[in-house]
Parts: structure tokens; C-alpha cells; sequence
């Protein structure tokens, strides 16, 4: 059963945006432990037990890091441009190749098929096969600013989405470079998406620098509703796997559980460690993991409370119990 990835790191100047955003990715997935990505390093922490492994994975941050389950491998996008690739029982790299003229912001894993994708902000996403020796297969254009994440669609694997700071949120097709539609309904920057399936029919959930989250209807191409409360930008999505639960979190601290059929907001959570920038769900379980600036804490969804079993604050490098929330 698997988790998230959490990455934390400062903002910085760049260019014409005053800030640059340095913000994590989330991953669903089958394997039984937890990783977290905290600045330079991989951090995989086994649940029941305890144990921690680290290994420096680049000299500058680490904004994305998937499992790729049939390898038991972890690939990586770092700001230094380059794709990695490790074993993750052994630490040992299996690849490293510069994939991008700018940060990478996202590497996203295809269910069944040798690909990775990879979004950056030099605009551009990139398909690479690893059973071709990492070979660039195809690369997909038409955003106007850095793309800031990207995740394959549950329903068609051959179809995925990608969020950008150029206010919009485009859909693709595999097979050809150019956007099969564009969704644009956000005032200013994309910096989030997630599917989720109700019944058979798919949507999607994005998160901005205008404060909201919307959930798109994205076969229709329409936006269905949108979800308000935050007071800075929306920089984390998630829809549970396992509980009929949407999750937003904010660089205001705060994390909201609405109600997945409703809409309606059910519960805010701040747990003081700043801004969130990743959730991840636990496949079969009813944790959330939560990737914090100074941070992680899982959380249990017990009923309609949601309580707390463990905290970890990386920095500190300590586990403490807290009381549960109610």
C-alpha cells in the first residue's frame, strides 16, 4: 500500500515572478511503504516499523518521485534538469539523464506500459521509455508557462492531464504532441490536478493560485463546482481512493475535507508545520498523509472525525503522538 510524495522547500525569486514555486506531487499506488521526498534527498519510511531509509538523490531539490512498482524502482525529478532512477531496495542508480532545460515539476508513471512522464518549466512534457533506454518518445507542447504537474487518466491510460501556471489545465493523447482540448475556467496559475472515478465516469480536481479548487467534468469539459475557503493559493488536491472525501490543501496551512457528493466543507485541519504542498492516500486504508514546509503527519479518517495517530516533522527527525482531532 502506498503513499505519498512530499517535497518542502523555500520559494524562490526568479525572473518576472516574484515567487518561484517549489511544490510536491502525490502518488496512489500498490506497494507497502510510505516514501517521502524532502529537499535533496528520498526518504522511505515502513509502515509498522519504523525504519527510515534516506539516500541523497541531487544537489538541488527534489520536487517529484514516483515508485515504479514492476521494477521496484523510484524515478525522480530534480531542479538540476535531470531524471534519476534508483532501486529501491539496494539505493543503487539505474539511470540518470538530463530530460529538461528548466526545474522538472512532475514525473508521472504509466499503469501498465515502460513510460514515464515528465513537465517542467521550460513549458514542455516528455514521454520516455525505459525499456528503450530512457529514449524521449514523444514531446508534447502548447502551455505558455511552467507546467506543474501531470497524471495519467484511471479510465484511459493512453490519456493524460497536465496543470500549468499559464491558468489552464490541458488533456492529451499519447500519440500526438498538441492537446486534444484545453480546460480554462481558473483565474491564474494551475498548480495541482487528480482524477477520480465516480462509478464509471471520470472527472478531474484542480487547484490554483486564485484560492480555489474546481472539479471538472472534463468529458463534458465543464467545470461542475467550485470549492472556496482558502485565503492563498489551493497547492495540493486529492480525491481518497477508498472515502467519498476531496482534500485541498493551501500555503494558507490549512487542509479541508469536503464531502465528495456534496460539495460541502466538512472539516479544516492546521497543524501549525506551514504550508502544504502534497497528499498522498493509502490504497485499502483510511490514512492521509499530508507533506508540510517543516513536515509530514498522517492522519486517520475515522467515521466523520479525523483523528491523528503520528506525526513526523522530518527537520526534527522525531515521531510524537498527538490527541486525536475531533
Amino acid at each position: 500500500m502506498l503513499s505519498a510524495t512530499v517535497c518542502s522547500a523555500r520559494k524562490n525569486l526568479f525572473n518576472n515572478r516574484k515567487e518561484r514555486k517549489i511544490c510536491g506531487s502525490t502518488s496512489k499506488g500498490t506497494m507497502d511503504s510510505s516514501k517521502f521526498v524532502f529537499r535533496n534527498c528520498v526518504y522511505l519510511e515502513l509502515p509498522f516499523t519504523g525504519t527510515l531509509k534516506s539516500f541523497k538523490v541531487a544537489e538541488s531539490p527534489v520536487r517529484s518521485a514516483k515508485f515504479i512498482a514492476c521494477k521496484q524502482w523510484i524515478v525522480t525529478g530534480a531542479d538540476d534538469k535531470f531524471i534519476r532512477v534508483f532501486d529501491y531496495n539496494t539505493m543503487e542508480k539505474i539511470a540518470e539523464f538530463e530530460s529538461h532545460t528548466d526545474f522538472i515539476r512532475s514525473v508521472a508513471v504509466h499503469p501498465t506500459l515502460p513510460y514515464v512522464l515528465s513537465a517542467s518549466d521550460d513549458m514542455l512534457i516528455k514521454l520516455w521509455d525505459w525499456e528503450k533506454g530512457w529514449e524521449c518518445t514523444q514531446t508534447f507542447q502548447g502551455h505558455a508557462h511552467y507546467v506543474m504537474q501531470v497524471a495519467f487518466s484511471p479510465k484511459d491510460a493512453n490519456t493524460f492531464a497536465s496543470a500549468s501556471l499559464d491558468g489552464t489545465i490541458k488533456i492529451w493523447n499519447l500519440s500526438s504532441p498538441a492537446p486534444d482540448f484545453t480546460l480554462d475556467g481558473h483565474s491564474k496559475g494551475v498548480n495541482c490536478i487528480d482524477y477520480f472515478m465516480r462509478g464509471s465516469k471520470p472527472y478531474l480536481i484542480s487547484g490554483s493560485d486564485d484560492h480555489t479548487a474546481k472539479v471538472w467534468d472534463y468529458e463534458a469539459k465543464s467545470c461542475v463546482q467550485t470549492l472556496e475557503g482558502h485565503t492563498n493559493n489551493v497547492s495540493a488536491v486529492c480525491v481518497h481512493s477508498e472515502l467519498p472525501l476531496i482534500i485541498t490543501g493551501s500555503e494558507d496551512g490549512n487542509v479541508h475535507i469536503w464531502d465528495g457528493a456534496t460539495y460541502r466543507l466538512e472539516n479544516t485541519l492546521n497543524y501549525g508545520f506551514e504550508r502544504v504542498w502534497a497528499f498522498g492516500c493509502m490504497k485499502g486504508s483510511n490514512r492521509i498523509v499530508i507533506g508540510y514546509d517543516k513536515g509530514t503527519i498522517m492522519v486517520k479518517v475515522l467515521g466523520s472525525h479525523i483523528g491523528v495517530p503520528w506525526a513526523s516533522g522530518l527537520r526534527r527527525k522525531r515521531k510524537r503522538n498527538v490527541d486525536l482531532y475531533n
